[in-house]
């Protein structure tokens, strides 16, 4: 972990990998781990909260476009008209891309995603928008909901616990109040179902999500 600080910190390596020309913030390791989620349970949506430049939202969708999935659904509260435009130039896989421009959490959100999921029961969900630990447990309360047993809810920059105050850039999130404190107390909820997927997370030399994926075993 702390060779992976520095070397974001010094280089921005996160920011050096893409997919389709646009950025990922993503490392390797952990889209490989996606996709390798993505081709054993097939989900028929995907959905993914956080945006950013849209590599990732292209990334999923080329996913689901391989397996004959039906969409990945994006959303932000923050959405550039530019970013919109770079994500939907690909018409290949534009009619697989939903974008939501909203707060994840807000009634209205959820309501459009049960409008077009409707009662799908194959639903991989990839936490990965604001990082607090007040919202990211509101999102894991939420959106475990759409997954059923078997699929993957990934609980993303779990790895943020990990790094040290006098490095951390300012955010409103840090050690103490993040990814890997609300994923804590989610998982001792007396109503989980859910467990570490504990193969893939120590086969990973390097990832963003220490701990951060999840399935449902009911």
């Amino acid at each position: 972990i702390k060779v992976l600080i520095e070397a974001d910190k010094k280089y921005r390596w996160l920011h050096q990998q893409s997919w389709l020309g646009e950025p990922c913030l993503n490392l390797p390791e952990d889209m490989f781990a996606l996709q390798e989620i993505i081709i054993n349970t097939k989900p028929d949506y995907i959905i993914e909260t956080g945006v950013a430049w849209g590599g990732s939202i292209l990334f999923g969708a080329s996913m689901i476009k391989l397996i004959g999935g039906k969409k990945i659904i994006g959303i932000d509260t923050f959405m550039p008209l530019n970013v919109k435009k770079k994500i939907l130039k690909h018409k290949f896989l534009s009619n697989n891309i939903e974008l939501i421009n909203e707060d994840s959490t807000s009634e209205a959100t959820i309501k459009k995603i049960k409008k077009i999921i409707k009662n799908s029961k194959k639903v991989l969900v990839i936490l990965d928008s604001n990082h607090t630990h007040e919202h990211v447990l509101k999102e894991l309360n939420l959106y475990s909901k759409f997954i059923t047993k078997g699929n993957y809810l990934i609980c993303a920059d779990t790895i943020v616990e990990f790094i040290p105050k006098q490095t951390h850039r300012n955010r409103a999130w840090g050690p103490g109040n993040n990814p890997y404190t609300a994923l804590k107390v989610f998982l001792k909820s007396k109503k989980n179902r859910f467990k570490i997927d504990k193969d893939i997370c120590n086969k990973l030399l390097f990832t963003n999500h220490p701990k951060g994926y999840l399935y449902a075993i009911k």
